[in-house]
């Protein structure tokens, strides 16, 4: 069952789905969403399937609006700014669900925002980042990620595929998993539900790990 929440972030309220997983609760995990210039918002699909994937491994799942999206409040900064309202979300998920590890999660110019976060914020345990814009976007972030973590790219997409991140950072950490689904655009158009299952593939691995 989804339920809405509201929590301060660093420049007024933020609003959230929060939902959790049947069962025991084993991980908590933000979904950070796409471009809010270009229409990006928690409801995007991909947001949804990522979410949708890790809590059938037993994750509860926030998904929220950056500052001044829908009923966020604040305007778009861009530039970092939105790394404290993941940060934000973070400590409602801390508060909810205490003692569990916190991954982080993003598509787009949320990958970005939860790539630079996990530089400095040492509670979050494991990222997966999809569709990091590495084509186009300035992305050294993640050269400095030194944790576990699952990169996904469409083999198609114009803002960044496998071929360009090995092309710009040929040294990232070996803890950092990466894959790809050939043909997939930046939207992951008719592909959606590959890219939910190599979410959930990949956080079954990283759960069931010995």
């Amino acid at each position: 069952m989804t339920e809405e929440v509201h929590f301060r972030g660093p420049v007024g309220r933020l609003e959230g789905l929060l939902d959790e997983p049947e069962g025991e609760v084993r991980g908590a995990a933000v979904v950070c969403h796409p471009h809010p210039l270009h229409e990006g918002t928690m409801r995007n699909t991909i947001v949804f399937r990522a979410a949708r994937a890790l809590r059938a491994v037993g994750f509860a799942t926030l998904r929220f609006n950056f500052r001044g999206v829908e009923g966020s409040e604040g305007t778009h900064h861009g530039e970092g700014g939105e790394e404290g309202d993941a940060s934000a979300g973070l400590d409602l998920l801390q508060e909810r669900f205490p003692g569990v590890p916190l991954w982080a999660a993003g598509y787009s110019f949320g990958s970005r925002t939860v790539c630079g976060l996990a530089t400095r914020d040492e509670r979050i345990q494991r990222l997966i980042l999809i569709a990091f814009p590495v084509a186009v976007y300035e992305c050294s972030c993640i050269e400095a990620v030194q944790r576990p973590g699952f990169l996904l790219f469409g083999g198609g997409d114009e803002f960044g595929t496998l071929t360009e991140l090995a092309q710009r950072f040929p040294r990232l950490s070996e803890e950092l998993e990466v894959d790809e689904i050939p043909g997939a655009d930046h939207f992951f158009r008719g592909r959606t539900p590959i890219l939910e299952e190599r979410i959930q593939a990949y956080a079954r691995r990283a759960v069931e790990k010995p």
